[in-house]
This record gives C-alpha cells, sequence and structure tokens, in this order.
C-alpha cells in the first residue's frame, strides 16, 4: 500500500457518501454497529479523514463492496460492488423509510419555499433549477 500522503481522502469521502445514498443507508450507530464498527469511524472516512487499514475492509462491508475497495478508490482505482453481504450481521443495516423521490420533492419544496420568501425578483425557472442543483449537491454528498 503507497503511503499515506498519496491517498486520496476526499475521493473516498465523496464516493462513499454516493453509495451510502445509493443504498439508502442511514449514518447511525446500528449501521455502523453492523460492520463491526463505530459511527464515528464511518463519520471520519466520509469528512475524507483516514483510518486505519483494518477499518476499511467494514467501510467495504457496509457499502456492500469487495474487501479492498475503500483503499482501491484511495489510490486511485475504482470499487467493486458485491451483491449481498454475506455476514449474518447484514440483517441488521437500516434504510430509510421514505423513498428517495419523495426525499428529493421534499428538498425541492424547501428550496422553493426558501427562495420565494426572500429572493425577490427571482423567476420560477430560476428557483426551480436552483432547488434541483440544491438537491443534486445534497445528493452527491449523500446527505440525501
Amino acid at each position: 500500500m503507497p503511503s499515506a500522503e498519496n491517498h486520496d481522502y476526499e475521493r473516498l469521502a465523496k464516493v462513499a457518501r454516493r453509495r451510502r445514498a445509493e443504498l439508502g443507508l442511514a449514518l447511525n450507530d446500528a449501521n455502523a454497529q453492523s460492520a463491526g464498527t463505530s459511527k464515528g469511524t464511518w463519520q471520519r472516512v466520509e469528512k475524507g479523514q483516514p483510518l486505519r487499514q483494518t477499518n476499511y475492509v467494514k467501510i467495504d462491508g457496509l457499502l456492500k463492496w469487495a474487501t479492498g475497495s475503500c483503499i482501491a478508490i484511495l489510490e486511485g482505482g475504482e470499487p467493486v460492488a458485491v451483491d449481498a453481504m454475506t455476514d449474518s450481521r447484514a440483517a441488521d443495516v437500516q434504510k430509510t423509510a421514505i423513498p428517495r423521490e419523495v426525499i428529493d420533492d421534499e428538498a425541492r419544496g424547501v428550496v422553493q419555499l426558501a427562495l420565494i420568501a426572500t429572493a425577490k425578483g427571482t423567476t420560477a425557472e430560476e428557483i426551480r433549477e436552483m432547488s434541483e442543483r440544491v438537491v443534486r449537491d445534497l445528493r452527491e454528498r449523500g446527505l440525501i
């Protein structure tokens, strides 16, 4: 494994947040514990902070990636998704019950209302574009 100086922690953070969003995983203690790690460790990954190498394997499992995927991302490679986690603790992983489309629509609505209330003179098209941009940015960051 190359030195930690050559690792792209921000890239791993971005890819991990996106993957968590794709899987609909809540960033909570129960999900982290299902992978044998802590929520704090998981948050460190999503904040672009380094971990001990053994913890990356746990994050791989949590994100349903083949072992070594986090390290591969750090080194400029790509993750390898697996169809299902075989670990018996996988049943404990919690997904949000709210469909992705509903979350996106709610986020758009909040942005639109805020813009209507504060951005006088903004056109309907500009409000739509801004709300789409906010939803896209939040999704890329793994926040929705």
